[in-house]
């Protein structure tokens, strides 16, 4: 099965994400397991590049390796399986990259399924799951249906699924949205669909967000939007609004405006701030003291200048909350001085932040402010956890300030009977 450049250089880029230029095997052969490993997670699943399918080789050239094997099509079954073994115990991970690559197109449809169960059978770990993909990948470009029906049979997570299908949408989504849509039974949403808009959406973004459009409000839904939102990001920050600005469904554009306010505001967090401002809701509400605090360590006084001109409310309690934690930190008193000068606008919310931000920096400061929360439950809870960490930290410098600060009874209470082991 000979791998189109496009798709062996995205696969190369795979085994980069996945580890391979840093794992080989090293434990001896054990059973096949009956499902994919726990690394088997969604930030390790890879994704392959708009491809097309190349004939398979017709004519091939029985060659001998270094270690006496001949090439997989002309050799035994034994023999494919023993190469393939002694390629991904190389110690030189560029040649285990090329050689794989090799190996790879030398396969026919049918030897697949068995150097992929040889394969899983060596266990899969973090460092391998790109060898995994770029197997997983071809078969797909092979053999699809065959590929999905062993997926299905022999994993349980989605993985392995949903590389092949990410790998079959780029030769043929029609085919593997048919697929998708006629084996899926169940309620909800259709959870092949993530691998398919993966597959697509480089080469036909609207379809991409046709398909993402049509998924009801799920887990799923929010995977598939992960995949699209790298592609929108590619194209500017203008483009990924507008694309945003598009979407109907409020839950769908709000789950949009979070993935992309954190990547923009990296860039442009000025310009973030006021998009956020033009769209209020949900994610704006929950994004903008994230972008004030980029804003705040990239350019402080623009960031303290455009908190200073919003009117009060939530946006100024939430810039206020993101100011405050990048100067926290950095400068425990400054952000406490930044609290006081805009006292109506702190809620509990903006404490809690400071105390977090500033306790490795100026524990004593931080524990004083803990009082300025309202709600008791959560002024209580900040007391406990930031005093019996203190304690544990430096309990000299804890139980100085203990003694000599005001503090709720209750809390008084719990330190003492800490304190003589009753808990």
């Amino acid at each position: 099965m000979k791998l189109t450049p496009i798709t062996a250089l995205a696969a190369l880029a795979l085994i980069g994400i996945g580890g391979f230029m840093v794992g080989r095997v090293s434990s001896p052969v054990t059973a096949a397991p009956d499902t994919d490993a726990p690394a088997e997670t969604r930030s390790s699943r890879s994704s392959s590049r708009e491809s097309s399918a190349n004939p398979v080789e017709t004519k091939r050239q029985a060659r001998t390796t270094k270690s006496g094997l001949s090439e997989p099509g002309t050799a035994t079954t034994t023999d494919r399986l023993a190469r393939m073994e002694a390629i991904v115990r190389g110690e030189n991970p560029l040649d285990r990259s090329r050689a794989l690559l090799a190996y790879i197109d030398k396969l026919a449809p049918g030897d697949f399924e068995g150097v992929v169960a040889n394969f899983r059978s060596l266990g899969i770990t973090t460092s391998r799951m790109g060898e995994y993909s770029l197997l997983l990948t071809a078969w797909a470009q092979a053999d699809p249906l065959s590929a999905l029906t062993y997926a299905k049979a022999n994993t349980s997570n989605g993985f392995a699924t949903e590389t092949i299908l990410t790998s079959w949408a780029t030769t043929d989504p029609d085919a593997a949205i048919r697929w998708a849509q006629a084996d899926y039974k169940g309620d909800g949403a259709n959870p092949y669909m993530p691998g398919i808009i993966r597959g697509i959406v480089e080469s036909d973004p609207a379809r991409a967000t046709q398909l993402l459009a049509s998924m009801p409000r799920s887990e799923e839904r929010g995977e598939g939007l992960d995949y699209i939102m790298p592609h929108l990001l590619q194209q500017g920050s203008e483009a990924t609004r507008s694309w945003i600005a598009s979407l109907t469904d409020e839950a769908l554009r709000n789950g949009a405006i979070m993935r992309a306010a954190e990547k923009l505001a990296k860039t442009d967090p000025a310009g973030t701030a006021s998009w956020l401002l033009a769209n209020p809701g949900e994610a704006a509400q929950r994004r903008m003291d994230d972008v004030y605090s980029v804003w705040a360590g990239k350019d402080q006084q623009a960031a303290l200048s455009s908190l200073n001109k919003l009117p009060a409310g939530d946006d100024r309690s939430n810039a206020l909350r993101g100011v405050v934690s990048s100067l926290a930190a950095a400068d425990p008193k400054a952000a406490v001085g930044l609290m006081d000068q805009y006292s109506n606008d702190v809620n509990d919310r903006v404490v809690r932040n400071f105390v977090w931000h500033s306790y490795g920096t100026d524990p004593a400061l931080a524990a004083s402010q803990i009082s300025r929360i309202g709600d008791e439950g959560q002024r209580d809870e900040m007391y406990r956890r930031m005093l019996d960490n203190w304690i544990e930290r430096d309990p000299s410098q804890a139980q100085a300030w203990i003694q000599t600060n005001p503090l709720p009874q209750s809390i008084r209470d719990r330190l003492a009977r800490r304190q003589t082991g009753q808990q």
